[in-house]
């Protein structure tokens, strides 16, 4: 994604429901991977089940307005 300017409120919220999402997904056996997808995005953008960047991934589709 293309760096832009996010609301400093909005990054918040979003990284948190996307934390909060994530958790959920993990709990219940699911990968990054998974995460992705339930959310629509690109799965390549994971780092080999790297959660922290999934969440970040997350949260940054949550702020895009073309979404």
């Amino acid at each position: 994604m293309k760096p832009q300017h996010i609301n400093p409120v909005q990054w918040q919220q979003a990284l948190g429901l996307a934390r909060q999402s994530c958790a959920r997904i993990f709990r219940d056996g699911g990968t990054p991977d998974d995460a992705l997808r339930n959310f629509g995005l690109n799965q390549q953008a994971s780092n080999d089940n790297d959660w922290g960047a999934t969440v970040t991934t997350i949260a940054q589709g949550f702020c895009n307005p073309a979404r």
